[in-house]
């Protein structure tokens, strides 16, 4: 079956303006991976990553909705040496520590897909 990461900013996309054609696009991709993880066709990975940059969101109701996606992902991804030393490795091509932490944990997780709506990435 297929794994996907969402990084944090796709978790956010439904709370953003959507009277911008992107987001509103960007929203309605975001929830249909959504319902595929809920129907079971699409695996989940959640991280500590995802975990600290929610819970460092100033909106509560934002936070808790997004909560509720670490328990039904299919795989929790915990700090370990090997994502550190893969984090520093991606670190060097010039992305910043929090998007590289989310794609060492996608790739320590064996995600098939990293998606993001994260222009600058």
């Amino acid at each position: 079956m297929t794994t996907v990461y969402l990084d944090n900013c796709c978790f956010n996309r439904p709370f953003d303006n959507q009277l911008h054609p992107v987001v509103h696009l960007e929203t309605q991709a975001k929830l249909l991976i959504q319902a595929e993880v809920v129907r079971d066709n699409l695996n989940l990975v959640w991280s500590f990553i995802l975990e600290q940059e929610n819970n460092d969101n100033p909106y509560d109701d934002r936070k808790e909705q997004i909560a509720l996606w670490e328990n039904i992902a299919n795989t929790i991804i915990a700090p370990s040496p090997q994502i550190l030393t893969q984090t520093k490795s991606i670190e060097q091509l010039g992305i910043k520590t929090k998007d590289a932490m989310h794609i060492a944990c996608a790739l320590d997780a064996g995600a098939d897909y990293f998606i993001t709506t994260d222009k600058k990435f």
